[in-house]
């Protein structure tokens, strides 16, 4: 017997009609939120970020690909890693598709890494994905926009993700695989997600997750936007649907892996 309140039908109905008018509010703000990300000042890109594609090394520019916007997406993804960040392969697995929708819209995509392209190649043909993924590995580009750091800045505390200034990280953790030790304000243990990328707490988290939008106009590139952390839950297609299930998310501590290692020893 179900331990959850039932009712009636009309009782049901009651009831999601309370909860359709909280919906819609959310909705309109949710509106009025994307408005004032548009409004937001452009700030011009003065460095010359070269980065590695199928096609070569291009300019930030040459990821427009003639349209007038760019978003990237962060995907975690350090030279040392042996995979890709099992979270941010699941937002990839809800985001891969959608560059053809977007590319009719004026909008390129591409994700951007510091690992070598041979190895995101390689990661991208094992999970199957066809969006556009360019390596950062000989640029500043994800330093400058405070998806990496340095050890230095990790140990003395100068790690400012997420528009705060993190505290140092506890020489105990340094270089250690299976350590119980979480990031403030994370969603699980980071030492397991660590273990999937085949990497030590340290070194999984000076690579962080986000997404920037970029702008061009007569030839000049400007960043308009960047969000991190859990700015990208609504980009993570799978809450988006358990959020709707029955029993929500349901969740103690990390359940997900990278789609192809479900049922892997």
């Amino acid at each position: 017997m179900t331990m959850h309140k039932t009712g009636t039908r009309q009782e049901w109905l009651s009831a999601r009609l309370s909860l359709l008018e909280q919906e819609k509010e959310l909705t309109r703000r949710s509106d009025e939120i994307a408005g004032h990300r548009q409004e937001l000042p452009w700030v011009k890109v003065e460095k010359d970020y070269r980065l590695e594609t199928e096609k070569g090394v291009v300019p930030l520019s040459g990821l427009f690909k003639g349209r007038s916007q760019l978003l990237v997406y962060h995907f975690m993804f350090g030279p040392d890693y042996a995979a890709g960040c099992p979270s941010c392969s699941s937002i990839a697995d809800g985001f891969n598709g959608i560059a053809v929708h977007l590319e009719n819209h004026d909008v390129a995509f591409s994700a951007i890494s510091r690992a070598p392209l041979a190895k995101l190649q390689e990661f991208k043909r094992r999970m199957g994905w066809t969006f556009d993924w360019a390596s950062s590995a000989n640029s500043d580009f994800n330093h400058d926009f405070n998806v990496w750091f340095t050890p230095e800045e990790q140990r003395d505390g100068r790690i400012e993700y997420n528009y705060r200034r993190e505290p140092p990280m506890p020489d105990a953790q340094v270089g250690k695989t299976m350590q119980r030790w979480e990031q403030r304000g994370s969603e699980g243990p980071v030492d397991l997600m660590a273990s999937m990328t085949g990497t030590n707490v340290a070194t999984y988290t000076r690579d962080r997750p986000g997404v920037s939008a970029f702008a061009i106009q007569d030839g000049e590139i400007y960043h308009t936007y960047s969000s991190y952390a859990r700015g990208l839950d609504g980009l993570w297609g799978m809450y988006q649907w358990l959020d709707r299930a029955p029993l929500g998310r349901n969740e103690s501590g990390v359940w997900w892996r990278h789609h192809d290692r479900y049922g892997a020893n």
